[in-house]
C-alpha cells in the first residue's frame, strides 16, 4: 500500500509518538554504565531491545548475530548476517542464551529485507543493513522493549561514550559467552577514522567508528547488534549496527569497530516498513 508523502509523514509521527509512549530506549533494569576497560557481563535484561539472531543446522539452533527490536514486529540487523541458505529465528528478552528464561520470546521471520545495494564481496562499500519482519507482533514487557533510533543524519561527536552489546567472542578466536556482554567504546570522528594509519578510505561517512584503543571492541558474533548511546534525557538510542573490524584481530590499535550509521538509513528503514 502506497501512502502520499503527507500521510506517510503523519504516520511516522504517530509511530514515533507511540514508541515514546511505550518508552522506547528506557530499560526497566537500567544498565550498569561503568567505565570498565574491556568487555563485561551486562546487567540482566538491561538492553531489552537486544536480539539474538540464530540459524538452524542439523536440527539445532546457533547464535550467529545480534539485532535490535525497533518495532513490535521488526528487527534491525546487518546485511552480512543474512544468508539465503539458512533458516533463522529471533530470540528476544534473553540474557543467558543457554538458560530457560521466563519472559523470553522466540520469533520467526516472515520476511528478511537486505539493502538492495549491499554487496557481500565489498563490505567497505557500506549498505550493511537488513530488516527482519516477524510473523507476529511481540508483546513488550520489562525484558522486551523497543529501541529508539536517532534523528535522520545525526552525527555523534568525537569521544561520545557508547556501549556495544552482544554475545560475540570475548577476544580474537576466544570463547563465546552465554551471558550478554557490553563494552564501552568512545566514538572516533570520521576525520580521524579515515586517516591513512587508521581505516583510511575503507571507512565511509555512512559508518560510525568507535573504539580503537586496542583493548575493547566488538568481535565475531556481535555483528548486527546495536551501538547504544545515551541522550541527555537518559534515553538510549541505537546509532550503529556492528558491521566489521580488523582482520588482524578484534581489539587492534587504531582499528576501531565499524558500525553502519543508522541515521544514514532513516528513509530506507521507513520505506521498507511502509512497503512490507
Amino acid at each position: 500500500m502506497q501512502l502520499p508523502g503527507t500521510m506517510l509523514g503523519i504516520l511516522f509521527a504517530v509511530l514515533t509518538l507511540a514508541a515514546a509512549a511505550l518508552g522506547c530506549g528506557v530499560p526497566a533494569y537500567p544498565p550498569a554504565v561503568s567505565r570498565v576497560v574491556g568487555g563485561e557481563d551486562a546487567r540482566p535484561y538491561s538492553w531489552p531491545w537486544q536480539a539474538s539472531l540464530q540459524y538452524q543446522s542439523s536440527g539445532k539452533w546457533y547464535h550467529t548475530c545480534g539485532g535490535t527490536l525497533i518495532a513490535t514486529n521488526w528487527v534491525l540487523t546487518a546485511a552480512h548476517c543474512i544468508s539465503s541458505t539458512y533458516k533463522y529465528q529471533v530470540l528476544l528478552g534473553k540474557y543467558n542464551l543457554e538458560a530457560e528464561e521466563q519472559g523470553s520470546v522466540t520469533a520467526s521471520p516472515e520476511k528478511i529485507i537486505v539493502h538492495e545495494k549491499w554487496n557481500r564481496f565489498s563490505v567497505a562499500s557500506g549498505y550493511d543493513i537488513a530488516l527482519i519482519k516477524l510473523t507476529e507482533h511481540v508483546a513488550l514487557s520489562d525484558k522486551i522493549k523497543l529501541a529508539c533510533l536517532p534523528p535522520a543524519e545525526s552525527i555523534l561527536s568525537s569521544n561520545t561514550a557508547c556501549y556495544v552489546t552482544g554475545w560475540g567472542r570475548l577476544q580474537t578466536n576466544g570463547a563465546l559467552p552465554d551471558d550478554l556482554q557490553q563494552g564501552l567504546l568512545l566514538v572516533v570522528d570520521y576525520a580521524t577514522c579515515s586517516k591513512a594509519n587508521w581505516w583510511g578510505s575503507t571507512v565511509k561517512t555512512s559508518m560510525v567508528c568507535a573504539g580503537g584503543d586496542g583493548i575493547t571492541s566488538s568481535c565475531n558474533g556481535d555483528s548486527g547488534g546495536p551501538l547504544n548511546c545515551q541522550n541527555a534525557d537518559g534515553t538510549w538510542e541505537v546509532h550503529g549496527i556492528v558491521s566489521f573490524g580488523s582482520s588482524l584481530g578484534c581489539n587492534y590499535y587504531r582499528k576501531p569497530s565499524v558500525f553502519t550509521r543508522v541515521s544514514a538509513y532513516d528513509s530506507w528503514i521507513k520505506k521498507v516498513i511502509e512497503n512490507n
